[in-house]
């Protein structure tokens, strides 16, 4: 920078300066030795070769759209806000690795969602990142993993989005935070508020960051979150609460069973009137959107203990969405949205439910 040196301490302490002062929640600094040993999406010279640091931070959701969003009171506000935060965060990594590139100082800005690599197995439908904000995000002591595997902050929970620039300056590293900092009882209404039931409720996955272990729910079949989440389907398995999603395909328990299910689903969806708003995801045609319909898990996560069960109460006494012939969502009660699903003519039922074919 003008007038300065590249001191580690001083471009340490001038990107956060730069992240809070924009919005910010949290800070933290990685280096590739606080990675060592993290699976491949840990690894920073994916992204820039020669990479030597990434700054990690988080920016907050806001917290009265939540409310409504799991409450089902409002769908398009927190929908707006969590695309918004997403594309801000995306932005904001940008303009700092930019403003390092200015100065001689290589540095990419990594978007905040929706990259995948294309070198695997199954390619961009493997959903691996370019780079994991996660373990990156752990490394540098903005959060630490809980036991959904998002990553929960001290401010605000899981409710963040998580931004990550990779430069090949030397940087001051953070140190992950410490027990007595995290505050992941394991109450588990992470997993009580997933429909899809991707967090294993009683066995955990492990990973190493630069000689640190970090543990969370072992994940399931991916296909259960992009059945679930890709508001295919919704409804819990009680029939008591349901996702912002209107289907109510079965959601099989075998994870063996999800591919098929995904597909399915996806086809007999396609019918669905359009619901405002939404975005456009690489994995899908560019002639189709998809809506935010869950999130559930990130969402209930609150710091207090008291406002998290606060929360989960909101979202399993919300009841079941069903969706209107102008496209718009409504939660009404379990049996009323059981009742006019039923009325539906066949066609339109095969839209939103499993309909088994009329004999001759």
């Amino acid at each position: 920078m003008a007038g300065q040196t590249h001191d580690p301490k001083a471009l340490s302490s001038f990107a956060e300066d730069f992240l809070t002062t924009q919005g910010a929640s949290a800070v933290g600094i990685a280096t590739k030795e606080t990675l060592a040993g993290g699976p491949p999406s840990s690894d920073l010279e994916y992204v820039l070769p020669g990479a030597k640091s990434a700054v990690s931070f988080a920016v907050p959701f806001d917290e009265d759209a939540i409310e409504l969003y799991l409450s089902k009171r409002d769908h398009g506000s927190h929908q707006r806000d969590n695309f918004r935060t997403n594309f801000f965060v995306s932005g904001l990594a940008v303009g700092l690795a930019d403003y390092w590139n200015q100065h001689g100082i290589p540095s990419v800005g990594v978007l905040a969602n929706g990259v995948y690599r294309a070198d695997t197995p199954g390619g961009m439908l493997d959903f691996r990142p370019d780079l994991s904000h996660r373990y990156v995000a752990v490394a540098a002591g903005v959060g630490w993993f809980g036991l959904s595997g998002n990553v929960i902050t001290q401010r605000h929970g899981a409710s963040v989005v998580l931004g990550t620039v990779v430069t090949r300056a030397e940087l001051v590293a953070s140190e992950p935070l410490p027990d007595e900092d995290r505050y992941c009882n394991e109450c588990k209404l992470c997993i009580g508020s997933c429909a899809s039931g991707l967090m294993h409720p009683k066995e955990k996955d492990s990973v190493q960051l630069g000689g640190q272990e970090f543990s969370y729910s072992k994940r399931r079949s991916y296909h259960r979150c992009d059945l679930v989440c890709g508001g295919f389907t919704g409804l819990a398995k009680n029939g008591k609460w349901s996702t912002w999603s209107p289907g109510r395909f079965p959601i099989p328990e075998d994870d063996a069973e999800f591919r098929g299910a995904l597909v399915d689903a996806l086809v007999a969806s396609a019918p669905r009137p359009a619901i405002e708003g939404g975005f456009h995801h690489p994995a899908m045609p560019p002639t189709r959107k998809i809506n935010m319909t869950c999130g559930n898990c990130q969402l209930v996560c609150h710091p207090d203990h008291e406002e998290r069960k606060r929360r989960y109460a909101l979202l399993v006494k919300s009841g079941v969405v069903v969706q209107n012939d102008d496209g718009s969502l409504e939660a009404v009660a379990p049996d009323i949205a059981k009742k006019r699903i039923a009325e539906m003519p066949a066609d339109q039922r095969a839209m939103y439910e499993k309909v088994a074919p009329e004999s001759s």
